[in-house]
């Protein structure tokens, strides 16, 4: 006799059929509100011609015990033997508010299993499991699996790649029969890691659609896959991806899954962000105080640390109203470019004769935050620490950037880094971490990597209460939400042309929100394409996020220093409502050309971005989604950052004295936008209109 538990929150909702056999997922999407057996009836599948003699059930551990012949739910071994696992439900499903949870025993193999399902009041749907050997011998873990089953009428497939500064590419398929798998064993998330893998009806997109995601909140080696049988059963789903014999559990010992994300909407794309974004800014963890302006000296000085020029820079730093200064590379121990010194934790007293306090204290008079850098992961083989300790590297490891990969699971390692790190953060009362990692782990221990630096992350912080660390990864290849858990930023991407930035910055939203995510204003040519852009563009591009410089301030204009002080005025102004508010994207005809934006509950700012050229000779309207269909605006450009050329002014007048329209003129019908050049963009800022 089956039994059926309901669950709901914002719009969201599961239904899970416990009996017989092990729990199943009879519904996960839209609310059905109250359900009773019929659903079950309705659900159930036929048997197919040639096929086992019952319908196939796809469980939340499915296994050839169902009649499933697609990826098994879980998989292991012991030595010397192997059998399929056909885990069978130990007692009741437990529900406690909106969550269920279970236990599953395979007695013949000696495992068992316990299966959480949380279904949280943003809508967003975790989901974990763990495998207790209860065998007499090691029990060897392959796969533990988590996964959905998605309706027939997810029809499309959408996941991101990338590389080195091109993260976060879209690429769209046809959700086909067979297996469609994400893999990444980079020992990293990856540069072309697809952060959410989404399912959904023909043609979806940002603002239409039913669409279905799935994202594994881990920084090691994973998978993300979609699969489709012919007997009619579609599925997302995600794991930790785990090396022959790298998790190998003694009598009694478990291993538990990551926390997979499952999210749904018939919104489109944006409304898998709102739940996703809601769910990271329900968290005790998430930043509560304003992200405030950082000046990086990376593209400013590199590896050239002088401390007259460095006091320079945070002169003109703080007149603009930066509010955190980050030293980078370059300032500890044998560090005069990327070829040695990694892992030399100490300040370079050639440099720093007088150690570090001499910039900490001079930034601190000027009323800014300190940060540092830090690639404590890694070790150049020309370094002290790499001579004196040749076993706390990862073996066997290929050359990578002339840097190798420490060990941190092992306990000195770990003890190391801990006691240098903290030695620093304490004596110059450091405020930031920009904690590197720039190369692939292509070694093993990658589950035992990534559990260490977790607990270094933690650690660090529980000493430390009020420091803030951000996940750079030679850019953005450590951006999920397994590290942001432990950490309140990442980098974006190591580029900051914002033409590239405009478009890795849209598809990054669509899991991490705004405020966990930086980004600078660069030079003027980016010195990762060698691209000129202007100064108001890349000024907006880089407003949206947590905003920052990394540019050298002594060799401005006083007009780019006045334009920059504009500009971090503006930010101040409208971060409340940037990191806080929900994230649109429009579904724009010109592909050329994105419209974004940020509605609060009072006002909205949106960014028209031209990034090339179109066939078009006039502009496609701009029709500004998600603002509330009865309320009145006034339409304004920010006029701090208006396009520093072209003739937008007199081709659309509206843009200097503003214009009123209700919230459905504006989302249906639109507004004629100026036209601009490539690398151009315009801010409206849309408030509510005074009433007649």
């Amino acid at each position: 006799m089956s039994e059926l538990i309901s669950l709901a929150a914002n719009g969201t909702g599961l239904v899970v059929e416990t009996g017989p056999g092990l729990p199943r997922v009879l519904h996960w999407g839209a609310d059905l509100g109250p359900v009773d057996e019929d659903l079950v009836l309705a659900a159930t599948p036929g048997v197919p011609p040639s096929s086992v003699d019952t319908p196939i059930r796809l469980t939340l551990l499915p296994s050839s015990r169902e009649g499933w012949l697609g990826r098994p739910g879980t998989s292991g071994h012991r030595d010397g033997s192997f059998q399929h696992l056909r885990p069978e439900l130990l007692g009741p499903v437990d529900v406690d508010g909106n969550s269920l949870s279970f236990t599953a025993a395979d007695s013949a193999a000696g495992v068992e299993f316990h299966v959480e399902l949380h279904l949280d009041p943003s809508g967003v749907l975790r989901v974990r499991h763990e495998v207790v050997n209860t065998g007499g011998d090691t029990w060897t873990v392959d796969a533990l699996r988590l996964l959905l089953p998605v309706p027939a009428h997810a029809v499309e497939l959408l996941d991101l790649t990338g590389r080195w500064c091109r993260e976060r590419s879209p690429q769209r398929s046809p959700f086909l029969h067979g297996l469609r798998a994400r893999e990444s064993r980079r020992g990293r998330t990856g540069h072309d890691a697809t952060g959410l893998l989404v399912a959904g009806t023909d043609g979806f997109g940002f603002r239409h659609g039913e669409v279905w995601g799935v994202h594994l909140a881990w920084s090691g080696n994973h998978e993300h896959f979609a699969e489709r049988l012919p007997e009619g059963l579609s599925l997302l789903g995600a794991s930790e991806l785990l090396d022959p014999g790298e998790i190998r559990l003694a009598p009694g010992e478990s291993y538990a899954t990551p926390w997979a994300f499952f999210v749904w909407s018939d919104q489109g794309l944006d409304g898998l962000s709102a739940r996703l974004h809601a769910w990271m800014r329900a968290r005790t963890s998430h930043p509560s105080t304003p992200r405030p302006v950082v000046l990086n000296t990376w593209e400013a000085v590199y590896f050239n640390h002088d401390l007259g020029r460095l006091r320079a820079l945070a002169d003109r730093a703080a007149e603009i109203g930066v509010e955190r200064f980050v030293l980078d590379d370059g300032w500890f121990r044998g560090r005069r470019d990327d070829s040695a010194g990694l892992g030399d934790w100490f300040v370079d007293s050639d440099v720093w004769p007088d150690g570090l306090s001499p910039l900490v204290d001079y930034v601190r008079d000027k009323g800014m935050q300190f940060g540092l850098w830090f690639e404590p992961e890694m070790v150049n083989p020309d370094s002290a620490l790499a001579r004196a300790h040749p076993d706390w590297l990862l073996a066997d490891a290929l050359p990578w950037r002339r840097q190798q990969v420490l060990n941190v699971a092992l306990p000195a390692v770990y003890d190391y880094l801990l006691e240098r790190l903290d030695s620093l953060v304490t004596e110059y009362r450091i405020d930031y971490i920009k904690w590197d990692h720039n190369r692939d782990l292509m070694e093993s221990l990658v589950h035992a990597q990534t559990l260490a630096v977790y607990r270094l992350f933690d650690e660090l912080r529980s000493r430390h209460p009020a420091l803030e660390i951000e996940s750079c990864s030679s850019g953005g290849a450590r951006v999920d939400l397994g590290v942001l858990a432990h950490t309140d930023r990442v980098w974006a991407s190591d580029t900051n042309d914002a033409v590239e930035r405009q478009r890795i910055q849209r598809w990054m939203g669509l899991l991490i929100p705004p405020e966990l995510v930086g980004s600078h204003v660069g030079p003027p040519e980016a010195h990762t394409t060698g691209r000129f852009a202007e100064l108001p563009f890349r000024c907006a591009t880089a407003l949206f996020n947590h905003a920052g410089l990394e540019w050298d301030l002594t060799a401005l204009s006083s007009e780019e220093l006045d334009a920059l002080t504009a500009w971090i005025s503006v930010y101040k102004r409208l971060r409340g409502l940037l990191h806080t508010g929900v994230t649109v994207r429009a579904d724009h005809p010109d592909h050329g050309s994105l419209l974004h934006g940020v509605i609060g509950p009072d006002h909205a700012v949106f960014c028209y971005a031209r990034l090339e050229t179109s066939p078009d000779a006039l502009p496609a309207r701009l029709r500004f989604p998600g603002l509330d269909p009865a309320r009145r605006y006034t339409v304004r450009a920010i006029p701090e950052l208006l396009p520093a050329s072209g003739h937008f002014v007199t081709q659309t007048p509206w843009i200097t004295t503003g214009l009123t329209l209700s919230g459905a003129a504006l989302t249906h019908t639109g507004l004629q936008p100026p036209l601009l050049a490539p690398s151009q963009a315009m801010l409206f800022e849309l408030t509510p209109a005074s009433p007649a």
